[in-house]
């Protein structure tokens, strides 16, 4: 198979629907499913039979964006961009005749809500740029926009060098959190003797408040698959694991459905593209341990061991699964591995920042207006995520602080909203951009209580492993809630900054090391809320 053959059967799916025009495409991702889009839909596909199928057709798509107005409808051309659609939101079955018999008419206004907002205006979608357009479960839908051609073309006109060469380029670096450069861990691995290597794909997004990963799961599975091969390729591997969390049903019906799809379409397993590579994946359930997050932990889950983290080195890219050397990037990651073969590492660097590039998926949480996914370019500030994306505040409450990185970030106050968002300008506020969650506070907030429910994860979560995490977090803990309860002496807070500081140094992995994170962030810009709740001595 070669460029002109997956274009071809791109073609042939654009005229099995030659006849369509317009689409009514109804969200079916979990944030609208939970309030109600499943009736929605049934309820569209009669209205949709009773008024004549004519142009238009009813069509199932992943997220939109704005999980909080679920469920979403958008009526839209055919080929037409997320901007020219007629978006509709909090869509109830009732509405469902109304709403079909207004496509090529006047919009029912009572539940349209504008595209011209900057909720909408102000993202730059590279990751999510078909997802709540494609139907995440047709192979052929994805393939139709463009899906596994890169795939095609690194296997037909590309050598593995090239590829690595042309995500080195890009600049990407790992969405996980780490930021490690994407491209020096491919090439790393590509330079390992031949022989058995693995490419793992980290699903298991356990961050309070975050909700990227699943999403784009269950969005877009195909363009996760087709990154996963693309690496495979790169490093020499000839098989790969989804490790997703079982708490995420619905990303698992359909990356399993996916990896079917592709099978039988011979874009996974062997001689793939009629070529001598071959790549298998295989989903991998985890637990819902937020330690299996960490690469270590995470092989040691998949292997069928107690998921608990090991010292290194040896890294991953060097003993990795069984010993063997393993890739190990996240799924937003491997979602932005397709444009940049696409496009071109030239074109994917000159987004963002000089060391951050690209753009970033983050999932708006909390006292904020506009609930949901976004993805903007690196380098925008947070104030204007907050106040413009997100819409602000609501009920006419004032911005406190907003937490990024979940529990292993920081609390950002208000007087560092014009803080550019990439990884090197976090770190100096004692944060970290994390996997893209942001937990948005407001005046009402106390940033005790917040620290301690950060430090109650963190000591919940721990695998038991070292003593530094799990003991330290347990005391940590206990003098939080010693503070929170008025109980609490300045001995008491010294002996907290201290455990801080033990902990973050000698623990084993990146759960202990950066668990006081919370602490010290909130301790840094609101310690007058720890020095206020301190008893007399």
């Amino acid at each position: 198979m070669n460029i002109d053959d997956i274009d071809e059967l791109a073609q042939k799916h654009r005229d099995k629907f030659a006849g369509i025009d317009t689409e009514i495409r109804v969200c079916m991702a979990t944030s609208c499913q939970s309030s109600g889009a499943p009736p929605v839909l049934e309820a569209l596909t009669e209205a949709h039979k009773a008024h004549g199928p004519g142009t238009c057709r009813v069509k199932s798509v992943g997220c939109m964006g704005l999980c909080s107005a679920g469920p979403m409808v958008a009526v839209a051309q055919t080929d037409a961009p997320p901007s020219e659609e007629v978006l509709y939101r909090e869509v109830t079955p009732h509405d469902a005749a109304d709403l079909v018999a207004s496509v090529g008419g006047e919009p029912v206004a009572r539940i349209r809500f504008p595209t011209d907002a900057p909720f909408f205006t102000r993202q730059q979608r590279i990751v999510r740029e078909h997802t709540g357009i494609i139907d995440p479960e047709s192979f052929t839908g994805y393939v139709a926009v463009g899906g596994y051609r890169s795939m095609v073309q690194a296997l037909t006109e590309m050598t593995p060098g090239a590829v690595v060469a042309e995500v080195t380029t890009s600049g990407l670096r790992g969405r996980g959190g780490g930021g490690y450069p994407t491209g020096l861990k491919w090439s790393t691995i590509a330079k390992m003797p031949t022989g058995q290597k693995y490419v793992v794909c980290n699903a298991d997004e356990g961050d309070p408040g975050a909700f990227m990963d699943r999403a784009i799961l269950e969005s877009d599975p195909h363009r996760v698959l087709e990154g996963m091969a693309i690496a495979a390729y790169a490093i020499g591997a000839n098989k790969g694991y989804v490790y997703l969390r079982a708490e995420y049903p619905l990303a698992v019906d359909r990356v399993t459905t996916a990896i079917r799809k592709a099978k039988r379409a011979g874009f996974l397993g062997n001689h793939i593209c009629e070529t001598q590579f071959n790549f298998d994946v295989e989903i991998r359930l985890g637990a819902g341990a937020f330690v299996c997050g960490e690469e270590t932990a995470l092989m040691a889950s998949i292997e069928g061991n107690r998921g608990q983290p090991r010292p290194r080195p040896p890294v991953p890219a060097e003993s990795g699964l069984w010993g063997c050397p393993t890739l190990i990037n996240n799924v937003e990651t491997f979602a932005n591995i397709t444009p940049i073969i696409r496009e071109g590492g030239d074109w994917y660097a000159g987004i963002g920042t000089e060391r951050s590039k690209g753009t970033k998926v983050f999932a708006l949480a909390g006292a904020i207006n506009n609930i949901g996914l976004i993805e903007v370019p690196m380098g925008i500030t947070l104030r204007e995520i907050i106040e413009e994306i997100g819409g602000g505040i609501p009920n006419g409450k004032a911005f406190k602080a907003v937490q990024t990185g979940g529990p292993s970030g920081g609390c950002i106050p208000a007087e560092h909203l014009d803080i550019p968002v990439d990884y090197d300008s976090l770190k100096t506020l004692g944060t970290i951009m994390g996997s893209g969650g942001m937990i948005v506070m407001d005046e009402t907030s106390d940033m005790v209580d917040v620290a301690r429910y950060f430090m109650e994860f963190c000591m919940t979560e721990s695998c038991g492993k070292c003593v530094p995490c799990r003991a330290g977090t347990q005391q940590m803990h206990a003098l939080l809630d010693l503070i929170a309860k008025g109980q609490g002496t300045h001995k008491d807070l010294a002996l907290l900054e201290e455990l801080c500081e033990v902990v973050q140094a000698t623990s084993l992995c990146g759960l202990g090391q950066t668990a006081p994170n919370p602490v010290l962030s909130t301790l840094r810009f609101f310690r007058n809320e720890y020095e206020e709740k301190l008893k007399a001595e």
